[in-house]
């Protein structure tokens, strides 16, 4: 009799020892899985906004046509999947960063549009270090 109990405790300990280990196992690809999407959704919108901030720097958005909506969308379509993906402050800071590369013009050499540039390059930089912190939060 001292066998059998033995033997059952030894084996509910295992179970129990293995139905842990799988769902720490499971919450840690869950975690890893977003941290995966959060850094493409990341540098997919940091990569659409430089791009278009080096546009802007010439041009204005409606002047170049399909090269600079081909870059607004992509920044979209990255800002979307931060909204599924990452907390209120980061969203808001990359709803924030669009805004002003919406209302970004060119340059021209005018030293307050000049500062105008630097505001959104120090918003864009608030945004990735938002982020970076996130990420490594996961």
């Amino acid at each position: 009799m001292e066998n059998v109990l033995s033997v059952a405790i030894g084996a509910a300990i295992g179970l129990i020892g293995a139905v842990f280990g799988s769902w720490f196992t499971a919450r840690r690809q869950d975690r890893m899985w977003l941290r995966e999407q959060k850094l493409k959704a990341g540098i997919g919108f940091n990569t659409a906004v430089v791009q278009l901030l080096d546009h802007l720097k010439e041009t204005q958005l409606s002047d170049d046509g399909l090269g600079a909506n081909e870059l607004a969308n992509q920044m979209q379509e990255a800002r979307s999947a931060l909204y599924l993906l990452c907390a209120s402050d980061t969203v808001d800071l990359a709803d924030a960063l669009a805004r002003r590369v919406w209302s970004t013009r060119p340059t021209d050499g005018r030293d307050d549009r000049r500062a105008e540039f630097r505001e959104t390059l120090d918003l864009l930089r608030r945004f990735t270090h938002r982020l970076r912190q996130e990420i490594a939060r996961l």
